[in-house]
């Protein structure tokens, strides 16, 4: 599942194309990523966030971590023991290992490169899995989404914040226009590689947001899931308990 968008026209997996594509534009990635959003996907990123505050969980794993800002926020808000990133890009983690430095985060966050179907961790490691903007990006969605549940403790919580596509007129024709062409037109000027930002597109499409997502998390084992549209339905907030 999820496997058949990629963002090249190459013979490699998607892991390896998703891999690249975030090498590609790690130095830019920040900036694009506030710029292209208007600064909403930091509103949005205190949101997902705050799904975790009654659970006051000490070590989280942040699945697909990119340059951590989704781990930075947790450890603002939630404050806990231990924060675990792992992301298959090794660009990325480079850009977030700078930033872990410039906080003096080493003790708090340590970031390492890892796949989301193969995460190196025993099973019932973490008290809460925190995944932004990433699961769009699994070559195995449901393969992904049951390793994540592995290493999970029982009781432990899952809060997964991506991309949907809007349904109402007239955000979902602007949303389409926005992203199908603007986006592409200043990622591809700002980071060099305009495919990548075609491909986000491309990626929110053919993603199986709302009840088909929770539907897949209830297959795989999570239990009490729930969906939250965010921003008339550009961004959703997916929670489920092991």
């Amino acid at each position: 599942m999820n496997s058949e968008i990629t963002p090249y026209a190459s013979n490699d997996t998607k892991k390896k194309q998703v891999a690249s594509m975030f090498n590609n534009i790690s130095k830019t990635y920040d900036f694009l990523n506030h710029f292209l959003s208007l600064g909403i996907d930091i509103i949005w990123r205190k949101k997902a966030i705050k799904e975790l505050l009654k659970d006051k969980p000490q070590h989280i794993l942040d699945v697909a971590t990119g340059t951590g800002d989704f781990a930075f926020e947790a450890i603002k808000i939630l404050k806990p023991h231990k924060i675990t990133g792992v992301d298959i890009s090794e660009g990325m983690l480079e850009v977030a290992k700078q930033k872990i430095a410039e906080r003096s985060l080493g003790e708090v966050f340590e970031v390492q490169l890892g796949d989301s179907e193969g995460l190196h961790f025993e099973d019932h490691t973490f008290d809460a899995i925190t995944v932004a903007f990433g699961v769009r990006n699994y070559e195995n969605l449901e393969k992904g989404l049951t390793d994540m549940l592995r290493v999970l403790k029982p009781g432990g919580k899952v809060v997964i914040l991506e991309f949907s596509n809007p349904t109402a007129f007239p955000i979902k024709q602007a949303y389409h226009i926005y992203f199908k062409y603007i986006t592409p037109f200043f990622g591809g000027l700002f980071s060099k590689d305009k495919k990548a930002y075609s491909y986000l597109q491309e990626s929110v499409v053919a993603f199986p947001d709302g009840k088909r997502f929770t539907d897949l998390m209830q297959k795989v084992g999570y239990k009490n899931t729930k969906h939250r549209s965010l921003t008339f339905g550009i961004s959703a907030i997916y929670t489920g308990i092991k």
